[in-house]
């Protein structure tokens, strides 16, 4: 009988391979994620999105054609102790090999950000994990972005945001020299991720954020989580909504748009219309 960390590998790969497998390589050949001789922080926040993630890239790292060299870091904000043990006993028993490494930014937000805590909790999240991958001498930091969190991102930056714009495959960092972000999730549904959860018997933390532990901060009502419905919704009558805004950010027709940006550049379509 296997042990159960390797039950949970061999289902990744054969009973989740068309939802999970197939789609997690599809992303990084496709969006040429990642390169030979590599060294990535995998960062793994304790959801299930993230320990899958480390799972796959532990898989290609042992078994990929060509040589990587992957760290698994959790970076603990400020945790409570039921969170961080489950963290740790997920990390063991899906024979992960983490290092966790403690900041301070739940406590500064909480002082400094008042009652909008989220948007420098992110900002300081993004540069205490490209500091710890300077220190550990990687090239690229993993995040485990998934499909849904893509045309959400894609319909927030619509509905709220007054642009369109997604979530990138991968990003040169701006602030941190020779340092890459990579989603290699990027294609794989969230529904398949939970499947594969359930199928495991495996239960990671939802939100470990301080914050939303707090009565007067409802996330139910939050704008990703309006998004998220109305996608279920839009799903009832037509089941391929959320492929074809995925599919639509990849399909961009030039010439049927009002105006666009580049570096911050607007150029409208009436600069070359009467050239036409």
């Amino acid at each position: 009988m296997l042990e159960r960390y390797k039950e949970i590998e061999r289902s990744i790969i054969k009973k989740f391979r068309k939802e999970i497998w197939s789609k997690f390589i599809s992303a990084i050949i496709d969006y040429k994620l990642i390169s030979e001789n590599d060294k990535i922080m995998v960062c793994i926040s304790g959801g299930k999105d993230s320990f899958l993630m480390a799972k796959c890239m532990q898989e290609l790292e042992r078994h990929g054609k060509y040589p990587i060299e992957v760290k698994y870091v959790v970076m603990d904000p400020g945790y409570n102790k039921m969170n961080l043990d489950l963290i740790k006993e997920n990390a063991k028993i899906l024979n992960i090999p983490i290092e966790i490494f403690k900041s301070d930014i739940f406590e500064v937000a909480d002082k400094v950000a008042g009652e909008s805590p989220c948007y420098l909790c992110a900002r300081m999240r993004r540069g205490y994990l490209y500091s710890k991958a300077q220190e550990l001498g990687c090239n690229k930091i993993a995040l485990g972005h998934h499909f849904d969190d893509v045309i959400e991102t894609t319909l927030l930056s619509m509905l709220y945001g007054s642009e369109v714009k997604t979530m990138m495959p991968k990003l040169h960092s701006d602030n941190f020299s020779g340092l890459e972000l990579i989603r290699p999730l990027y294609k794989v549904k969230e529904n398949d991720i939970i499947s594969w959860c359930k199928s495991n018997n495996l239960t990671f933390i939802n939100c470990a954020c301080k914050f939303t532990e707090n009565a007067s901060i409802d996330i139910s009502v939050s704008k990703r989580e309006e998004v998220k419905e109305l996608i279920k919704s839009m799903k009832v009558n037509n089941p391929n909504v959320d492929n074809n805004i995925f599919k639509s950010m990849d399909n961009i027709n030039l010439n049927c748009v009002l105006g666009t940006k580049c570096n911050r550049e607007y150029k409208s379509f009436l600069d070359e219309y009467e050239n036409k």
